[in-house]
């Protein structure tokens, strides 16, 4: 018994047919790509199953008015998008909100083992019963709590205007010379205050959450899909299909960590490009903060490696990898294992990707990635244990040279020691 009826369920239309089981759990697996639409389930499948174009998914399934509750052979599984709920009643498997699943080539299943995580809005029951009676008060939940667009506000005129009230305070009360040491760094805490401000401040055009909150809701979400794409990148040899532009999970994206640390530089960059500018002129300041916004995400101003932080974010809420040039991978042209590993891509060996991870950012809670300052503080203690610890550590092994005792040097220390150097 391996077959299962399957029922996809939209707010336009109902499809179902009968399928294999390993299907089914593969269409679980594509709400990863949080599909609206059957449409986009169906391109979100491909994420799991080669595409065939000439048979798409669910063409051989029977649009109808109503939900076919008769089971077929291990069972029945409903997926009902409208109100993200996912019914089982399978003998074949019991699907959850993370898992793995066996890539098929479209001739038949790998051992190429795809994980995946869904959002955490989606409900799983193990009966119809249970389904009934949650999907029409998960679907007037979801109306009322429409997806809003949170990107207008953090890239718009909202910030614009913060920054242009927040600098015209800030250059009334301070404006050190060019060889003013102490105002140039009190004016650069200044600026980094008033950047966390903005993070944590609770706004009404965010439905009472601040922009910190709404940038770090689905992080994990997204750096896990990523992560998963990239070992499907990996283990397949190309790239994963992406999320197509006009798709429901591309318009209304979580923000990932590479575009929470672009938004970071662009915010603190717009910060300090308005303290020269006209502020007293509102028009003509945003006019400026505007372009001075365009030009920097199509430029970068030589951050992120040359990269262009649009294109970060735009792969990014596309769900689409970074992945490395040959060429890229020598950071040192002496380095052996940077030669190696170009070596290996120029051959086709395997991609490597690029990452962003905020190492630059203040060490402060506005600009972590915790969601509470409770764990952020959980944190800080952590990382001062560990410190505490390895300056003991250091200290013994110091020691224990000073007596002249040999002591394996830690691999970084491997590349301080000059040949032939004695490494006590």
């Amino acid at each position: 018994m391996s077959e299962v009826k399957l029922n996809l369920v939209d707010s336009q239309k109902i499809l179902t047919g009968t399928i294999h089981g390993s299907v089914a759990d593969r269409c679980v697996a594509a709400l990863s790509a949080e599909p609206e639409t059957i449409e986009e389930l169906a391109n979100a499948l491909g994420r799991y199953i080669k595409p065939d174009p000439t048979a798409p998914p669910f063409a051989c399934f029977v649009s109808g008015d109503e939900i076919d509750s008769e089971p077929w052979d291990a069972g029945i599984v409903m997926i009902d998008l409208a109100a993200r709920v996912v019914a089982v009643e399978s003998s074949y498997s019991q699907p959850s909100s993370e898992g793995e699943v066996c890539y098929h080539d479209g001739t038949s299943a790998t051992e190429v083992s795809i994980p995946y995580l869904l959002s955490s809005d989606w409900l799983f029951v193990n009966s119809l019963d249970a389904y009934e009676w949650s999907r029409e008060r998960r679907r007037a939940q979801r109306q009322t709590n429409a997806p809003i667009d949170t990107r207008a506000v953090l890239y718009g005129s909202a910030l614009l205007d913060f920054i242009i009230k927040s600098v015209s305070h800030l250059r009334v009360d301070m404006n050190p010379s060019a060889d003013d040491e102490v105002g140039r760094e009190a004016l650069a805490k200044e600026i980094v205050r008033i950047h966390a401000e903005w993070l944590l401040t609770i706004r009404d055009d965010l439905r009472a959450q601040s922009p910190r909150e709404v940038m770090l809701e689905k992080q994990d979400l997204i750096d896990r899909d990523l992560d998963s794409r990239c070992l499907q990148w990996s283990f397949l040899g190309e790239g994963p299909p992406c999320l197509p532009p006009e798709s429901f999970a591309y318009r209304f994206a979580g923000f990932g960590t590479h575009e929470w640390v672009v938004y970071y530089a662009l915010v603190r960059n717009l910060l300090w490009r308005a303290l020269d500018l006209n502020l007293n002129n509102r028009a003509e300041a945003i006019g400026a903060l505007e372009q001075i916004r365009h030009d920097w995400l199509e430029t970068g101003d030589g951050e992120f490696d040359g990269r262009a932080p649009a294109n970060i974010i735009d792969n990014e809420r596309r769900r689409l990898p970074q992945a490395m040039s040959p060429q890229e991978l020598i950071i040192d042209e002496d380095c052996e294992c940077c030669r190696m590993m170009a070596q290996d891509a120029e051959m086709g060996f395997g991609p490597t990707f690029w990452h962003l991870d905020g190492c630059n950012m203040e060490d402060e809670f506005a600009f972590s990635s915790c969601l509470t300052m409770e764990a952020w503080e959980v944190k800080q203690r952590e990382w001062e244990e560990f410190n505490a610890k390895f300056e003991r550590e250091r200290a013994e092994r110091e020691e224990r040279r000073a007596r002249g005792e040999f002591v394996e040097p830690y691999p970084w220390e491997h590349n301080e020691l000059e040949a032939g150097e004695d490494p006590f």
